[in-house]
């Protein structure tokens, strides 16, 4: 296994390679086969947003020497109106728990190819909850049902449904970890 440091983006550097990552792994991006085999992202993320995202609170992040080869978004319930694909998830969320309930949504979760099946996914949520489960009660995210691999990834780290629910042609899993 290959020495991975998690911690937090701190740099624009680090921010344009999260986007890097994540473009090579849109659905559009990638084969039919990739997406039932290894996964994919939904959301195209702009820098602006990441970084006004980020400095919020810090994404977590997987590093390789200077390389991010893993990410994990934090995006604060602030940012429910700011991506048009994420508004539905959000007006859910607030229908779903107690408007008291402190909660982080987990934007979006990527592992470069040349590192999955090392533990990265594990690894990057386990620094999540330790960095976050002082300030948030619930991290919460959502995972198309066609997207198996980062569903079934999802229980395994702990998550457990909150909804499914049909949007136009997909059906969506909104997952929460209660870290209390």
């Amino acid at each position: 296994m290959k020495n991975i440091r998690y911690t937090t983006s701190s740099s624009d550097i680090e921010l344009e390679q999260i986007l890097l990552l994540q473009q090579s792994n849109l659905s559009e991006s990638i084969t039919l086969n990739e997406k039932q085999n290894e996964g994919f992202v939904t959301v195209r993320h702009d820098f602006d947003i990441l970084k006004k995202m980020n400095l919020q609170q810090p994404h977590i992040i997987a590093k390789h020497n200077d390389q991010v080869v893993g990410y994990a978004l934090c995006m604060t319930k602030d940012f429910g109106n700011d991506i048009e694909v994420l508004k539905p998830m959000f007006q859910k969320i607030d229908n779903l728990i107690d408007p008291e309930t402190n909660y982080i949504v987990m934007g979006q979760v990527c592992i470069d190819k040349e590192y999955r099946k090392q533990g990265i996914f594990k690894g990057l949520y386990q620094k999540m909850k330790s960095s976050l489960q002082q300030e948030y009660a619930l991290l919460i995210t959502e995972v198309a049902s066609n997207n198996h691999r980062s569903l079934q990834a999802h229980y395994a780290v702990g998550f457990t449904d909150l909804l499914v629910y049909q949007s136009d042609t997909v059906e969506w899993h909104i997952v929460s970890w209660d870290w209390t």
